[in-house]
């Protein structure tokens, strides 16, 4: 068997590590890859989201993808990525060919043993009271595009309009979103509660009518997959890898549309046949992505790593 070194940390230490292990390949895991070295290496972008979406990143963080990320490209021997639309972003941004970059798609799994926090409990504490609820888990940025969100809120009426859950450590974007909540009138439709732990968020799946994921940019999309292996119908982005992800069992639309997002919102509050054909092809194409598929194709693209 060959020896593979997985690496995460500090990358200047790499080359030494992998030469004293005798590794015949090294795998980077977050996007950026030692600079120098004998090893043959491959290095897995997640996204461009450095140049795609720069409000994501800031800092030395955004400076330092800015060198890093298109240095391990061009140094690594192949690419993996989570989607194919990652693929042709490192094409058209970095000028990576396509044929040295492979595509493997991440999965989802729930965790073992979580039991969901019982409803009425967890209606109480996080103040949910008996609203109807959509849920939009990820990380509160700019990116994720909660602002049109908000606005398609504002568009429906409030004897309909759902309680938007946003669950996640807090972020300066959280007080533009409180305060661009108060200007539309709906900071009453919007609650924020800070990091839940696992049975928390499982019992929000649980009760949720809906996810909502209108991002403007993402390399996969986890979210998406993980509310339809729940059984929650998804409304999501039709931009870069969403609609890999969510293939034909979501609502895809504009994320910048306003409109179209509340009818989506709409339609899914109004129409149970509709929620219940949703549900079902969800199930089904969350099935289609498995972490021994993801092992699978990784394993592929080491062997044309180390192919003469």
């Amino acid at each position: 068997r060959r020896r593979v070194e997985w690496v995460r940390g500090e990358q200047q230490h790499v080359p030494r590590m992998a030469a004293r292990a005798g590794a015949d390949l090294v795998h980077s895991l977050a996007s950026t890859a030692p600079l120098w070295g004998r090893v043959p290496r491959v290095t897995t972008i997640h996204d461009l989201n450095y140049l795609k979406v720069p409000e994501a990143h800031f800092g030395l963080r955004a400076l330092g993808m800015r060198v890093l990320v298109p240095a391990a490209a061009r140094r690594s021997r192949r690419v993996i990525v989570d989607a194919a639309s990652t693929r042709e972003d490192l094409h058209a941004e970095l000028g990576v060919p396509r044929g040295k970059v492979d595509v493997v798609p991440l999965a989802a799994t729930p965790p073992e043993g979580v039991v969901p926090t019982p409803e009425p409990a967890l209606r109480e504490r996080l103040g949910l009271g008996t609203r109807r609820v959509a849920l939009s888990p990820g990380a509160k940025r700019p990116h994720k595009n909660l602002m049109v969100v908000l606005e398609a809120l504002a568009r429906i009426s409030p004897g309909e309009r759902p309680l938007l859950v946003v669950p996640g450590y807090p972020t300066p974007y959280e007080d533009e979103l409180r305060s661009r909540a108060r200007e539309l009138g709906v900071d009453g439709d919007v609650a924020f509660p800070a990091w839940l732990a696992a049975d928390d968020l499982e019992g929000l799946y649980a009760l949720a009518e809906l996810v909502v994921l209108p991002s403007r940019y993402e390399g996969f999309g986890l979210p998406v997959l993980e509310a339809m292996q729940r059984g929650v119908p998804v409304i999501t982005s039709d931009r870069a890898s969403l609609p890999e992800v969510a293939g034909d069992a979501a609502l895809l639309v504009d994320p910048d549309d306003a409109p179209a997002l509340a009818g989506a919102l709409r339609l899914l509050l109004r129409d149970e046949e509709r929620r219940a054909s949703l549900i079902a092809a969800g199930r089904e194409q969350a099935a289609r992505f498995s972490w021994e598929r993801t092992a699978e194709l990784t394993a592929a693209s080491y062997r044309r790593t180390l192919s003469p």
